[in-house]
């Protein structure tokens, strides 16, 4: 059967595959139902955890170590794959499509891998790959590949994103007072905003979230409930204004364009250490007292938290 192939530039991760065993890589299908099978050995590396790189530090004079954080080491996957084509005369073009798939890229790309219905995929980069030229390959078109990635960022990403927004505090318009007093069905009025939000990583790794400030508003600054790790910005958003702070990367860039970490205040933790640990993680939005009209029907600022849940 044809190679299945995609561009990788627009589609999400794991797009391609609907059965258990598959894999995908740079826009290529993997596995049962393809020309490109998993040998029975099956991938290695996928589910175990990486090495540990370890802060401990020896005690001088007593047994033992004094304990220090531990940070996993990048993540190496390896699959043998077997080329093949329903006919000798499409091996060429099978195993250049491999080799296209496999090639020298320095960018990393989704590598996705589904198991059992569970789908997950790693940022990767290809490592290692072997074709054998041997006799099976001459006569038949066959061949038992190797390919090997190496995951700079070790942890195992759901495919698919989870957002959740909120705006900043508003008060309760509270009872509506008639000349003739109140009537039954009393009417409070539209409920306030608490500018709370919680995300829950479903996973068993810290995620590194996208967080989207929205004008207009001055010195937004999101805040972690449970220990008080905030990131803040001394800077004015205009209502079309979005200050997007990907905590992965580092970035806090304005607009799509043009970088404004240097506008983190003193009260800002560094963005790569604001992580939603697994479960709930609860968070505050808010500004400058008096820098945004509470007005309806005027733009309303906001922030939104977009994460993959994360598994080691």
């Amino acid at each position: 059967m044809p190679p299945t192939q995609m561009n990788t530039a627009t589609a999400p991760p794991g797009s391609l595959i609907t059965l258990d065993g598959q894999i995908q890589w740079a826009g290529l299908l993997l596995g049962p139902g393809t020309d490109y099978e998993i040998a029975d050995s099956g991938i290695t590396g996928w589910a175990d955890l990486p090495g540990l790189d370890s802060g401990d530090v020896l005690r001088p004079d007593q047994h033992g170590a004094w304990p220090g954080s531990q940070w996993s080491q990048a993540r190496t996957v390896t699959a043998p794959v077997w080329l093949l084509p329903d006919q000798p005369s499409q091996a060429a073009a099978v195993a250049a499509q491999f080799r296209a798939a496999t090639a020298v890229h320095s960018g990393e790309q989704w590598l996705a891998v589904r198991l059992h219905g569970e789908t997950l995929a790693c940022r990767a980069r290809v490592n290692q790959r072997s074709i054998p030229q041997d006799r099976m390959f001459v006569t038949h078109g066959a061949a038992k590949a190797t390919v090997q990635w190496v995951c700079a960022d070790p942890r195992r990403f759901a495919i698919e994103e989870q957002t959740v927004s909120t705006g900043l505090p508003t008060p309760e318009k509270g009872l509506s007072w008639k000349a003739d007093g109140l009537s039954w069905p009393l009417d409070w009025g539209a409920p306030g905003s608490t500018g709370l939000v919680t995300a829950f990583n479903a996973g068993d790794a810290p995620a590194n979230p996208v967080i989207e400030f929205r004008g207009p508003v001055r010195r937004p600054s999101l805040t972690r409930l449970s220990d008080g790790l905030r990131i803040e910005y001394d800077i004015a958003l205009a209502p079309s204004d979005v200050l997007t702070v990907d905590t992965g990367a580092g970035t806090v860039v304005l607009n799509g364009t043009t970088s404004r970490i240097h506008t983190a205040t003193a009260w800002s933790t560094p963005e790569l250490l604001f992580q939603l640990d697994p479960g709930d993680s609860s968070f505050a939005f808010r500004c400058e007292p008096g820098s945004f009209d509470s007005d309806v029907d005027k733009p309303q600022p906001s922030v939104s938290v977009t994460w993959r849940n994360a598994h080691w």
